[in-house]
C-alpha cells in the first residue's frame, strides 16, 4: 500500500468516527444566544455520566488491576496527546498533593512534551516511534500500569506507546470515546466511553474530555483509596502545605478522633504534621514515635494501625 492510500484510509477511518461527526442539532448554534447555546452545551455535557456509567464494570476492572500494581510497587503512566495528554498531565499532578505520593508513582507522559502541556505541538500525535521510545525511557516493566488516552481511539502515539508497554508485560489500559478502537485492540482492559459527536464538530476537548476527566478521577482516586490512602471518605495522607490545609488537617483529626482544636493542632505539629501519625496518637493516646511505628506495620493504613479502634 503506497503512502498516499494509506493517508486516505486513515482519513476515511477518522472520518468515520462517532466523535468527528456533525450533529445536525447543533448545526446552527452560531445563531443562537449566548444564554441558549450556554444550555445547548449544558445540556449536551450533561449526557457525559451517562456515557461512562454505562462502562462503570469495565472501570472497575482496570482499577482494580492497576491498584494490584501499585499495592506490588509498579507505577502508573498515562499516555496522551493533545486534550487528553493534557487532561492527563492535570490528574497525575494532583496525586502528590492529595494523596502523598512520590512524584514518580503517578505520571503523565504526553506527545511533544512538556511544551505540549501548555499548547499544541503539531504532528507530535501521529509519531508512533516517540510512543515506543517513551516506554522506553520510562522503563516501563511488568510491573507498571499504562493508561493511553486518545478520544478518537486511533492516535499513532498513544497506540504505539500501548502496544510497546503490553509487549514488556506491562499492565496497559486503552480509554476512548469511540467504539472499536486500535487503543481498545492494543490494550488488555478497554474502556469506551461512547460520548457521540460534539457540540462543536470534531472538537473532543469538550465532552470526550469531560468523559476522559472523569474516568481518571476514578482511576486514581479508587486506587489511591485501595493503597490505604484515603480513611472513610477524609485524605489523610495529604500534605499540609499551607495554611488551608493546616485547617483542613486539623479539622480532619477533630473529625475522626472527636478531639477538640487545641489537641488535633498539638498532635499535628508533633506528628510532623501528618495526619495520620497525629489520629494515631490521640486515639491510642502514644507518641508521635510509637504511632509512626504502628502505621508502619500496617503499610500505612490508618484502620491497620488503629486496630479495633
Amino acid at each position: 500500500m503506497s503512502e498516499t492510500t494509506e493517508r486516505l484510509e486513515a482519513r476515511t477511518q477518522l472520518a468515520a468516527l462517532a466523535t468527528e461527526q456533525a450533529d445536525p442539532r447543533f448545526a446552527e448554534i452560531e445563531r443562537l444566544s449566548t444564554l441558549d447555546l450556554a444550555r445547548t452545551m449544558n445540556e449536551a455535557d450533561a449526557s457525559v455520566p451517562a456515557a461512562v456509567a454505562a462502562v462503570l464494570p469495565e472501570v472497575a476492572a482496570a482499577i482494580d488491576a492497576v491498584a494490584d500494581r501499585l499495592a506490588k510497587g509498579g507505577r502508573l503512566r498515562y499516555v496522551g496527546a493533545g486534550t487528553a495528554g493534557r487532561m492527563a498531565v492535570m490528574d497525575a499532578a494532583e496525586c502528590p498533593p492529595t494523596f502523598s505520593t512520590d512524584p514518580e508513582l503517578v505520571k503523565a507522559i504526553i506527545a511533544g512534551g512538556k511544551a505540549a502541556e501548555g499548547g499544541a505541538v503539531e504532528g507530535t500525535e501521529d509519531d508512533a516511534a516517540a510512543g515506543v521510545a517513551a516506554m522506553a525511557a520510562e522503563r516501563i516493566g511488568p510491573e507498571d500500569a499504562v493508561v493511553g488516552l486518545a478520544a478518537s481511539g486511533r492516535t499513532p502515539f498513544v497506540v504505539a506507546a500501548v502496544e510497546e508497554a503490553r509487549r514488556r508485560g506491562a499492565l496497559t489500559v486503552g480509554l476512548s470515546c469511540n467504539r472499536d478502537t486500535r487503543l481498545s485492540a492494543a490494550a488488555e482492559h478497554r474502556i469506551e466511553v461512547e460520548v457521540g459527536p460534539e457540540v462543536v464538530a470534531g472538537s473532543t476537548r469538550l465532552k470526550s474530555g469531560t468523559a476522559q476527566k472523569f474516568v481518571l478521577n476514578m482511576i486514581s482516586t479508587i486506587s489511591m483509596v485501595r493503597l490505604g490512602k484515603v480513611y472513610r471518605n477524609y485524605m489523610v495522607d495529604m500534605r499540609v502545605a499551607n495554611s488551608k490545609l493546616a485547617a483542613r488537617a486539623v479539622r480532619m483529626i477533630r473529625e475522626i478522633t472527636g478531639a477538640d482544636a487545641e489537641a488535633a493542632e498539638t498532635a499535628l505539629a508533633a506528628s510532623g504534621e501528618h495526619v495520620k501519625t497525629a489520629v494515631v496518637m490521640l486515639e491510642l493516646g502514644i507518641d508521635a514515635a510509637a504511632a509512626k511505628a504502628r502505621l508502619e506495620a500496617a503499610e500505612g493504613r490508618l484502620s491497620g494501625a488503629l486496630g479495633a479502634v
